[in-house]
């Protein structure tokens, strides 16, 4: 047998394994090749594909636009008083990018400890705004001495989050013309959408408007522009150096027409009274005072406030209506307008004379006198001082509704008044038969006119509209646009006539001035103060208590004042409740500029 030599198996073990370390190679070098085209297939798709968002990103943790809130104008009486301005302040953000999402909530848990703040509100507020916005985030703001240090000692646990000085919204009288002014407080995204639709793209959610008030109307002229700083930032986020700054522009200063004094003192005259004072200039519409109870405090929105004080402060009386701009049935202050349409209507003469009586009757139905006895034969001016009803129910029975709705609406019923206020005022209602038909579903009967006649029924208007009413007796004939914007215009900018006779205006002077000086305003007839005319009202409001009425003008040769108070539910009679208000504030008046000094829009 022949043998095989040992070298061949050799040679062949050598073969195997050189082999197998081929494929070894062959399989290694696929596996880098495909890890490599993995990476670079990676790496192509963060830099084509992704590359501009992964460099934003890089560049918002290093690079940080630091917005710089505008000092927001001030709010001056007519005088140059002080009503709202601007005080610095601490406040505390949080950066978005400072962090990873996953990270923040401990962080915001911690933070919310320190400040005691509901952190679920934060979180929420984090997600709405987005983890990836390079703009910080208010979380709080009039930070106290205390919570400052507290930030200052924790700030190993607080990545992200940073204290600044602002400039924060006071409001140096607390609650005084709080209705007027309104408040401030942060853009939600209901209010920024509406924004954005008006075209105003320069709002973000956070930012600080007026909510209400003059700080609402004259948003445009308050705010200012922003401004910001660029700077780059180390891993910590502080601040390395500043790369670029473009300085705020505060907002321009509002001069309005209130009058601070004569303010305080209406506040004073309404109490704890619900419902409303206002005082206006007849000769132009100007408003010098406007009070609404019950109110608030608006410093309490330059914080912060939470959902609980909220509905704790929705819960008393609804405090953010202003009730000098809703509407209520106007009572017997309304027969200023029904005399009008009496003597104008060419019905009644000004020296008409009538019988009254304990009541009259139409369509089966007794209407009574607020006396249940009558006043026997009384004329315009005696009807006007005792406020007989039944007097002025005979006149409505024979001009019918027609006359009197259309003198109702040129008064300025049922319509805005202009007051730069719109958005918070209600335009009342001046009811005729179309709108009876639509809403009550019936046809306009003779009790309508008849309860229409003495301002009841269906009638509704606000205390200002009656101011407005009122001023028109008072200037002979105009009818004013209130307002609280003090410029130089001339009066007669501000108002129109109505075209009323001179002998409808001697009667319904007249008559007004007999209301104080021998009728239901006879307990309010004061010797301290110019002579002065005015007219009570009481309206039924079953099933709650009355509300009262008291508009009044003086001095009576050149009326420069106009009040009107109104007690909501307040029980009484009108000359009895709100008269005495509405002396209160005239005596506070003459008092100020009782030595010949005339408020005007041109002192």
């Amino acid at each position: 047998m022949t043998s095989i030599p040992s070298s061949h198996f050799g040679n062949r073990a050598n073969t195997r394994t050189v082999g197998e370390f081929s494929r070894s190679i062959v399989m290694m070098l696929a596996i880098t090749l495909v890890l490599v085209g993995g990476i670079g297939a990676r790496l192509a798709y963060l830099q084509l594909i992704q590359g501009s968002r992964n460099r934003q990103l890089a560049e918002d943790n290093r690079i940080r636009l630091i917005p710089t809130q505008p000092v927001r104008g001030n709010i001056f009486d007519r005088h140059g008083n002080i009503l709202a301005s601007s005080s610095l302040s601490h406040t505390v953000y949080l950066w978005p990018l400072a962090q990873r999402p996953e990270d923040w909530p401990a962080t915001i848990e911690r933070l919310c400890e320190i400040l005691n703040l509901p952190t679920d509100a934060v979180l929420d507020r984090l997600e709405q705004i987005g983890y990836n916005s390079a703009l910080p985030i208010r979380v709080a703001r009039r930070l106290t001495s205390a919570q400052v240090t507290a930030l200052e000692e924790y700030g190993q646990d607080l990545k992200g989050i940073e204290v600044s000085v602002e400039a924060v919204r006071t409001y140096p009288n607390g609650s005084v013309a709080a209705h007027v002014l309104g408040y401030t407080g942060e853009i939600d995204e209901q209010a920024l959408a509406e924004y954005r639709e008006d075209g105003e793209e320069e709002y973000r959610l956070g930012d600080i408007v007026g909510q209400m008030g003059v700080e609402a109307a004259f948003e445009d002229q308050l705010r200012g522009d922003w401004g910001g700083r660029q700077v780059e930032v180390d891993s910590r986020g502080q601040i390395v150096r500043v790369l670029g700054e473009k300085q705020a522009r505060g907002g321009r200063d509002v001069q309005i027409t209130l009058d601070l004094e004569l303010q305080k003192a209406a506040e004073a005259a309404l109490g704890n009274t619900k419902g409303a004072i206002v005082a206006i200039d007849p000769r132009n519409g100007a408003v010098l005072a406007m009070v609404s109870r019950p109110a608030f405090d608006p410093n309490i929105f330059s914080t912060r406030i939470s959902s609980e004080d909220w509905a704790e402060l929705q819960s008393a009386d609804h405090p953010f209506v202003n009730r000098a701009l809703q509407g209520f049935p106007p009572a017997s202050t309304f027969k200023i307008v029904t005399t009008t349409a009496a003597i104008e209507s060419g019905e009644f003469p000004p020296g008409t004379v009538l019988p009254t009586y304990p009541y009259i009757t139409a369509g089966g139905i007794r209407f009574w006198d607020w006396n249940r006895v009558g006043f026997g034969p009384l004329g315009f001016a005696g009807a006007m001082a005792w406020s007989s009803d039944t007097f002025f129910y005979q006149i409505a029975q024979a001009i019918g509704e027609k006359p009197l709705i259309q003198w109702t609406r040129r008064y300025g019923f049922g319509e805005k008044t202009g007051i730069e206020l719109a958005s918070e005022e209600a335009a009342g209602l001046v009811p005729d038969e179309a709108w009876k038909k639509e809403v009550i579903g019936e046809g306009w009967y003779m009790g309508d006119t008849i309860n229409m006649s003495i301002g009841q029924g269906y009638l509704q208007a606000s205390p200002l509209q009656v101011a407005v009413m009122f001023a028109v007796p008072a200037n002979g004939g105009y009818r004013v646009q209130p307002h609280l914007w003090k410029d130089d215009t001339e009066a007669s900018q501000w108002r129109e006539s109505l075209n009323i006779s001179q002998g409808t205006l001697d009667v319904l002077a007249q008559g007004l001035r007999e209301v104080i000086t021998m009728g239901t305003g006879s307990k309010i007839n004061s010797s301290d103060i110019p002579p002065f005319a005015g007219k009570s009202g009481t309206a039924e409001a079953p099933p709650y208590e009355s509300h009262t009425w008291f508009g009044a003008y003086g001095p009576m040769d050149d009326p420069e004042i106009v009040v009107v108070a109104f007690g909501e539910h307040s029980g009484q009679g009108g000359g009895s409740f709100t008269g005495p208000k509405v002396l209160q504030v005239l005596q506070a008046y003459f008092s100020l500029y009782g030595d010949g000094e005339v408020v005007s829009d041109d002192d």
